[in-house]
Protein backbone atom coordinates (compact mmCIF):
# COMPACT_ATOMS: atom_id res chain seq x y z
CA UNK A 1 0.00 0.00 0.00
CA UNK A 2 3.04 2.73 1.12
CA UNK A 3 4.48 1.79 -2.50
CA UNK A 4 0.95 2.28 -4.33
CA UNK A 5 0.87 5.73 -2.33
CA UNK A 6 3.86 6.19 -3.18
CA UNK A 7 3.83 6.04 -6.78
CA UNK A 8 1.10 8.45 -7.03
CA UNK A 9 2.69 10.79 -5.44
CA UNK A 10 5.36 11.30 -8.02
CA UNK A 11 5.47 14.24 -9.77
CA UNK A 12 5.55 12.68 -13.34
CA UNK A 13 2.59 10.14 -12.15
CA UNK A 14 1.01 13.48 -11.03
CA UNK A 15 1.33 15.75 -14.05
CA UNK A 16 0.42 12.90 -17.09
CA UNK A 17 -1.89 11.13 -14.87
CA UNK A 18 -4.80 12.77 -17.11
CA UNK A 19 -3.26 10.88 -20.23
CA UNK A 20 -3.46 7.92 -18.79
CA UNK A 21 -7.02 8.43 -17.40
CA UNK A 22 -8.49 9.37 -21.03
CA UNK A 23 -6.30 6.94 -22.86
CA UNK A 24 -7.50 3.90 -20.61
CA UNK A 25 -10.94 5.30 -20.82
CA UNK A 26 -10.98 5.74 -24.53
CA UNK A 27 -9.22 2.36 -25.20
CA UNK A 28 -12.14 0.49 -22.73
CA UNK A 29 -15.10 1.92 -24.51
CA UNK A 30 -13.46 1.69 -27.74
CA UNK A 31 -12.90 -2.16 -27.48
CA UNK A 32 -16.20 -2.49 -26.06
CA UNK A 33 -17.80 -0.49 -28.93
CA UNK A 34 -15.58 -2.61 -31.90
CA UNK A 35 -17.02 -5.35 -30.03
CA UNK A 36 -20.86 -4.33 -30.25
CA UNK A 37 -21.30 -4.16 -26.64
CA UNK A 38 -21.62 -0.33 -26.05
CA UNK A 39 -25.29 1.28 -26.68
CA UNK A 40 -26.11 3.45 -29.60
CA UNK A 41 -26.65 5.88 -26.91
CA UNK A 42 -23.52 5.67 -24.88
CA UNK A 43 -21.57 6.17 -28.03
CA UNK A 44 -23.60 9.13 -28.60
CA UNK A 45 -22.74 10.54 -25.17
CA UNK A 46 -19.13 9.77 -25.74
CA UNK A 47 -18.64 11.87 -28.73
CA UNK A 48 -20.49 14.68 -27.46
CA UNK A 49 -18.64 14.44 -24.04
CA UNK A 50 -15.46 14.05 -25.87
CA UNK A 51 -16.15 17.27 -28.28
CA UNK A 52 -17.10 19.33 -24.88
CA UNK A 53 -13.72 18.65 -23.31
CA UNK A 54 -12.00 19.58 -26.01
CA UNK A 55 -13.95 22.63 -26.17
CA UNK A 56 -13.13 23.43 -22.65
CA UNK A 57 -9.70 22.34 -22.64
CA UNK A 58 -9.14 24.98 -25.88
CA UNK A 59 -11.27 27.86 -24.31
CA UNK A 60 -9.11 27.48 -20.63
CA UNK A 61 -5.63 28.10 -22.53
CA UNK A 62 -7.38 31.51 -23.09
CA UNK A 63 -9.72 32.44 -19.82
CA UNK A 64 -7.64 30.11 -18.00
CA UNK A 65 -4.03 30.77 -18.75
CA UNK A 66 -4.05 33.76 -20.42
CA UNK A 67 -7.14 35.77 -18.57
CA UNK A 68 -8.81 37.28 -21.41
CA UNK A 69 -12.27 37.29 -21.97
CA UNK A 70 -13.43 35.63 -24.70
CA UNK A 71 -17.68 34.91 -25.79
CA UNK A 72 -16.83 33.64 -29.46
CA UNK A 73 -16.32 30.37 -29.43
CA UNK A 74 -18.42 28.88 -30.96
CA UNK A 75 -17.95 30.91 -33.38
CA UNK A 76 -14.76 29.22 -34.36
CA UNK A 77 -16.56 26.21 -33.86
CA UNK A 78 -18.88 27.29 -36.55
CA UNK A 79 -16.26 27.80 -38.84
CA UNK A 80 -14.79 24.48 -38.66
CA UNK A 81 -18.59 23.17 -38.24
CA UNK A 82 -19.20 24.39 -41.61
CA UNK A 83 -15.95 24.57 -43.48
CA UNK A 84 -14.95 21.00 -42.88
CA UNK A 85 -18.52 19.44 -42.89
CA UNK A 86 -18.76 20.77 -46.62
CA UNK A 87 -15.24 19.97 -47.49
CA UNK A 88 -16.25 16.20 -46.29
CA UNK A 89 -19.26 15.96 -48.34
CA UNK A 90 -17.43 17.66 -51.16
CA UNK A 91 -14.77 14.60 -51.06
CA UNK A 92 -16.84 12.15 -50.66
CA UNK A 93 -19.01 12.67 -53.45
CA UNK A 94 -16.25 13.06 -55.93
CA UNK A 95 -13.97 10.41 -54.35
CA UNK A 96 -16.96 7.96 -54.49
CA UNK A 97 -15.93 6.88 -50.57
CA UNK A 98 -18.09 6.64 -47.80
CA UNK A 99 -18.62 8.84 -44.90
CA UNK A 100 -16.14 6.77 -42.83
CA UNK A 101 -13.39 7.38 -45.02
CA UNK A 102 -10.38 8.07 -43.01
CA UNK A 103 -8.69 10.06 -45.40
CA UNK A 104 -11.43 12.44 -45.67
CA UNK A 105 -12.17 12.65 -41.80
CA UNK A 106 -8.47 12.91 -41.20
CA UNK A 107 -7.77 15.86 -44.13
CA UNK A 108 -11.27 17.77 -42.83
CA UNK A 109 -10.13 18.10 -39.44
CA UNK A 110 -6.90 19.46 -40.43
CA UNK A 111 -8.45 22.01 -42.89
CA UNK A 112 -11.66 23.29 -40.32
CA UNK A 113 -9.20 23.89 -38.14
CA UNK A 114 -6.45 25.62 -39.62
CA UNK A 115 -9.40 28.05 -41.08
CA UNK A 116 -10.56 28.59 -37.51
CA UNK A 117 -6.86 29.31 -36.47
CA UNK A 118 -7.14 31.69 -39.44
CA UNK A 119 -10.12 33.29 -38.37
CA UNK A 120 -8.52 33.03 -35.05
CA UNK A 121 -5.23 34.72 -35.81
CA UNK A 122 -7.56 37.88 -37.64
CA UNK A 123 -10.01 38.74 -35.34
CA UNK A 124 -7.96 38.37 -32.15
CA UNK A 125 -4.80 40.75 -34.01
CA UNK A 126 -7.48 44.51 -33.84
CA UNK A 127 -9.30 42.20 -30.37
CA UNK A 128 -6.91 41.55 -28.39
CA UNK A 129 -5.96 45.13 -27.66
CA UNK A 130 -9.16 45.32 -25.92
CA UNK A 131 -8.92 43.94 -22.61
CA UNK A 132 -12.02 42.98 -20.27
CA UNK A 133 -15.62 43.47 -21.11
CA UNK A 134 -14.25 45.22 -24.73
CA UNK A 135 -12.88 42.19 -26.06
CA UNK A 136 -15.96 40.02 -24.67
CA UNK A 137 -18.35 41.91 -26.69
CA UNK A 138 -15.94 41.62 -29.70
CA UNK A 139 -15.50 37.93 -29.71
CA UNK A 140 -19.26 37.74 -29.08
CA UNK A 141 -20.20 39.93 -32.65
CA UNK A 142 -17.47 37.52 -34.48
CA UNK A 143 -19.46 34.70 -33.14
CA UNK A 144 -22.98 36.25 -34.11
CA UNK A 145 -21.54 37.81 -37.51
CA UNK A 146 -20.36 33.98 -38.13
CA UNK A 147 -23.74 32.31 -37.66
CA UNK A 148 -25.74 34.89 -39.27
CA UNK A 149 -23.57 34.93 -42.55
CA UNK A 150 -23.58 30.91 -42.87
CA UNK A 151 -27.35 31.30 -42.75
CA UNK A 152 -27.74 33.99 -44.88
CA UNK A 153 -25.64 32.69 -47.74
CA UNK A 154 -27.02 30.48 -51.06
CA UNK A 155 -28.72 27.06 -49.55
CA UNK A 156 -26.02 25.72 -52.40
CA UNK A 157 -23.09 26.79 -49.95
CA UNK A 158 -24.04 25.81 -46.84
CA UNK A 159 -27.52 25.03 -46.58
CA UNK A 160 -29.21 28.40 -45.18
CA UNK A 161 -31.57 28.55 -42.44
CA UNK A 162 -32.20 24.25 -43.07
CA UNK A 163 -28.43 23.50 -42.06
CA UNK A 164 -25.71 21.51 -44.09
CA UNK A 165 -26.06 17.93 -44.64
CA UNK A 166 -22.72 16.34 -43.60
CA UNK A 167 -21.68 13.00 -43.65
CA UNK A 168 -21.70 10.54 -40.72
CA UNK A 169 -18.50 8.84 -39.58
CA UNK A 170 -19.29 5.40 -37.86
CA UNK A 171 -20.72 5.72 -34.48
CA UNK A 172 -18.58 2.85 -33.40
CA UNK A 173 -15.08 4.66 -33.75
CA UNK A 174 -15.50 8.40 -33.97
CA UNK A 175 -15.52 9.33 -30.00
CA UNK A 176 -12.54 7.38 -30.52
CA UNK A 177 -11.00 9.65 -32.50
CA UNK A 178 -12.57 12.31 -30.74
CA UNK A 179 -10.85 11.42 -27.15
CA UNK A 180 -7.61 10.98 -29.35
CA UNK A 181 -7.85 15.27 -30.32
CA UNK A 182 -8.57 15.24 -26.61
CA UNK A 183 -4.81 13.79 -25.92
CA UNK A 184 -3.61 15.71 -28.14
CA UNK A 185 -5.22 19.20 -26.77
CA UNK A 186 -3.60 18.50 -23.18
CA UNK A 187 -0.29 17.82 -24.71
CA UNK A 188 -0.43 21.10 -26.72
CA UNK A 189 -1.72 23.08 -23.36
CA UNK A 190 0.37 21.12 -20.41
CA UNK A 191 3.44 21.25 -22.20
CA UNK A 192 2.97 24.98 -23.51
CA UNK A 193 1.94 26.06 -20.24
CA UNK A 194 5.39 24.39 -18.86
CA UNK A 195 7.20 25.75 -20.97
CA UNK A 196 9.03 29.63 -20.64
CA UNK A 197 6.32 30.36 -23.53
CA UNK A 198 3.72 29.55 -20.74
CA UNK A 199 5.06 31.39 -17.52
CA UNK A 200 5.34 34.42 -20.13
CA UNK A 201 1.41 34.08 -20.87
CA UNK A 202 0.62 33.31 -16.81
CA UNK A 203 2.95 36.70 -16.30
CA UNK A 204 0.39 38.31 -18.80
CA UNK A 205 -2.17 37.13 -16.99
CA UNK A 206 -0.83 38.40 -13.54
CA UNK A 207 0.06 41.71 -14.23
CA UNK A 208 -0.14 42.62 -18.25
CA UNK A 209 1.77 45.88 -17.23
CA UNK A 210 5.22 44.26 -15.47
CA UNK A 211 4.97 41.73 -17.93
CA UNK A 212 5.47 44.38 -20.54
CA UNK A 213 8.34 45.77 -18.64
CA UNK A 214 10.48 42.63 -18.47
CA UNK A 215 9.97 42.62 -22.09
CA UNK A 216 7.41 40.17 -23.02
CA UNK A 217 6.13 40.56 -25.73
CA UNK A 218 2.53 40.80 -25.22
CA UNK A 219 0.40 40.87 -28.39
CA UNK A 220 2.90 38.16 -30.13
CA UNK A 221 1.70 35.41 -26.92
CA UNK A 222 -1.93 36.81 -27.10
CA UNK A 223 -2.12 36.29 -30.50
CA UNK A 224 -0.18 32.70 -30.03
CA UNK A 225 -2.97 31.49 -27.15
CA UNK A 226 -5.92 32.79 -28.79
CA UNK A 227 -4.70 31.30 -31.97
CA UNK A 228 -4.12 27.89 -31.14
CA UNK A 229 -7.58 27.96 -29.13
CA UNK A 230 -9.48 28.85 -32.28
CA UNK A 231 -7.76 25.78 -34.38
CA UNK A 232 -8.93 22.94 -31.43
CA UNK A 233 -12.20 24.74 -31.52
CA UNK A 234 -11.96 24.54 -34.89
CA UNK A 235 -11.01 20.62 -35.08
CA UNK A 236 -14.12 20.70 -32.07
CA UNK A 237 -16.30 21.88 -34.54
CA UNK A 238 -15.17 19.22 -37.42
CA UNK A 239 -16.36 16.34 -34.95
CA UNK A 240 -19.34 17.92 -34.32
CA UNK A 241 -20.36 18.14 -38.18
CA UNK A 242 -19.69 13.95 -38.41
CA UNK A 243 -21.76 13.84 -35.72
CA UNK A 244 -24.38 15.21 -36.90
CA UNK A 245 -26.72 14.25 -40.09
CA UNK A 246 -27.30 18.18 -40.62
CA UNK A 247 -25.52 21.26 -39.15
CA UNK A 248 -27.65 24.16 -38.22
CA UNK A 249 -25.87 27.70 -37.86
CA UNK A 250 -28.91 28.09 -34.80
CA UNK A 251 -26.60 25.73 -33.16
CA UNK A 252 -23.93 27.91 -32.38
CA UNK A 253 -25.42 31.01 -30.97
CA UNK A 254 -23.89 32.87 -28.14
CA UNK A 255 -25.63 30.64 -25.95
CA UNK A 256 -23.46 27.73 -26.58
CA UNK A 257 -20.48 30.27 -26.06
CA UNK A 258 -21.72 31.00 -22.66
CA UNK A 259 -22.15 27.41 -21.98
CA UNK A 260 -18.84 26.30 -22.86
CA UNK A 261 -17.50 29.42 -20.77
CA UNK A 262 -19.31 27.76 -17.85
CA UNK A 263 -17.51 24.61 -18.16
CA UNK A 264 -14.34 26.16 -17.51
CA UNK A 265 -15.78 28.09 -14.62
CA UNK A 266 -17.08 25.47 -12.77
CA UNK A 267 -13.80 23.86 -13.48
CA UNK A 268 -11.66 26.09 -11.84
CA UNK A 269 -9.79 28.87 -13.70
CA UNK A 270 -6.89 27.57 -15.03
CA UNK A 271 -7.58 24.37 -14.24
CA UNK A 272 -7.64 21.85 -17.01
CA UNK A 273 -8.11 18.86 -14.87
CA UNK A 274 -11.55 20.12 -13.55
CA UNK A 275 -12.79 21.63 -17.04
CA UNK A 276 -11.81 18.42 -18.22
CA UNK A 277 -14.47 17.01 -15.65
CA UNK A 278 -16.61 19.83 -15.69
CA UNK A 279 -17.30 19.62 -19.36
CA UNK A 280 -18.14 16.08 -19.17
CA UNK A 281 -20.32 16.58 -16.47
CA UNK A 282 -22.44 19.04 -18.14
CA UNK A 283 -22.54 17.27 -20.94
CA UNK A 284 -23.89 14.35 -19.57
CA UNK A 285 -26.71 16.07 -17.81
CA UNK A 286 -27.27 17.72 -20.63
CA UNK A 287 -27.67 14.95 -22.78
CA UNK A 288 -29.64 12.51 -20.17
CA UNK A 289 -32.11 15.35 -19.67
CA UNK A 290 -32.52 15.42 -23.58
CA UNK A 291 -33.13 11.52 -23.67
CA UNK A 292 -35.44 11.47 -20.36
CA UNK A 293 -37.48 14.66 -20.72
CA UNK A 294 -39.44 13.61 -23.90
CA UNK A 295 -42.70 14.84 -25.62
CA UNK A 296 -44.66 17.50 -23.36
CA UNK A 297 -41.62 17.43 -20.16
CA UNK A 298 -39.18 18.49 -23.11
CA UNK A 299 -39.94 22.14 -21.95
CA UNK A 300 -38.31 21.51 -18.61
CA UNK A 301 -35.07 20.25 -19.77
CA UNK A 302 -33.53 24.43 -19.65
CA UNK A 303 -35.40 24.70 -16.54
CA UNK A 304 -33.78 21.61 -14.42
CA UNK A 305 -30.42 22.30 -16.33
CA UNK A 306 -30.46 25.90 -15.33
CA UNK A 307 -31.50 24.81 -11.72
CA UNK A 308 -28.63 21.93 -11.75
CA UNK A 309 -26.08 24.39 -12.82
CA UNK A 310 -27.27 27.31 -10.02
CA UNK A 311 -26.90 24.39 -7.62
CA UNK A 312 -22.97 23.11 -8.66
CA UNK A 313 -22.07 26.77 -8.88
CA UNK A 314 -23.75 27.38 -5.15
CA UNK A 315 -21.91 24.42 -3.89
CA UNK A 316 -18.59 24.98 -5.09
CA UNK A 317 -18.51 28.99 -3.87
CA UNK A 318 -21.24 29.17 -0.80
CA UNK A 319 -18.75 29.92 2.15
CA UNK A 320 -20.87 28.45 4.09
CA UNK A 321 -20.52 24.98 2.56
CA UNK A 322 -16.51 25.62 2.70
CA UNK A 323 -16.22 23.06 5.41
CA UNK A 324 -18.30 20.64 3.88
CA UNK A 325 -16.35 20.25 0.32
CA UNK A 326 -13.13 20.72 2.12
CA UNK A 327 -14.34 17.03 4.28
CA UNK A 328 -15.92 15.55 1.15
CA UNK A 329 -13.31 16.52 -1.86
CA UNK A 330 -12.37 13.71 -4.01
CA UNK A 331 -8.48 14.17 -2.59
CA UNK A 332 -9.64 13.68 1.07
CA UNK A 333 -12.35 10.88 0.87
CA UNK A 334 -9.42 8.81 -1.71
CA UNK A 335 -6.73 9.50 1.71
CA UNK A 336 -9.02 7.92 4.07
CA UNK A 337 -9.59 4.60 2.07
CA UNK A 338 -6.18 4.14 1.32
CA UNK A 339 -5.01 4.97 4.94
CA UNK A 340 -7.94 2.64 6.05
CA UNK A 341 -6.49 0.37 3.65
CA UNK A 342 -2.89 0.50 4.95
CA UNK A 343 -4.73 0.12 8.32
CA UNK A 344 -5.91 -3.18 7.89
CA UNK A 345 -2.83 -4.31 6.16
CA UNK A 346 -0.82 -3.07 9.31
CA UNK A 347 -2.70 -5.06 11.47
CA UNK A 348 -3.10 -8.18 9.69
CA UNK A 349 0.76 -8.03 9.58
CA UNK A 350 0.97 -7.84 13.05
CA UNK A 351 -1.42 -10.75 13.60
CA UNK A 352 1.00 -12.46 11.54
CA UNK A 353 3.84 -11.76 13.61
CA UNK A 354 2.26 -12.48 16.76
CA UNK A 355 0.80 -16.07 15.46
CA UNK A 356 4.21 -16.66 14.58
CA UNK A 357 5.33 -15.27 17.88
CA UNK A 358 3.46 -17.76 19.48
Amino acid sequence: MNRILAFFKKPFVRNYANYLIVGVFTAVFGLLSATGLLKMGTQFLLEQISIAVLLAISLCMVVGFLGELSLGHAGFMCVGAFLGGKLAQALTASMGVAGSNLVVFVFSLLVGGLVAAAFGFMIGLPALRLRGDYLAIVTLAFGEIVRSVVMNLPATLFGGTLGLETPRFSRKYLFIFGFLMVLACLAVTQNLMRSKHGRAIISIKDNEIAARATGIDITKYKLFVFTISSFFAGVAGVLYSYSQSRVQSATFDYNYSIEILVMVVLGGMGSINGSMLAAALITFINVKLQTVLTGNLSVLQNVIYSLILILIVIYRNAPGLKGFREKYNMRTISEKIFKKKQTVAENADTGEEEANND
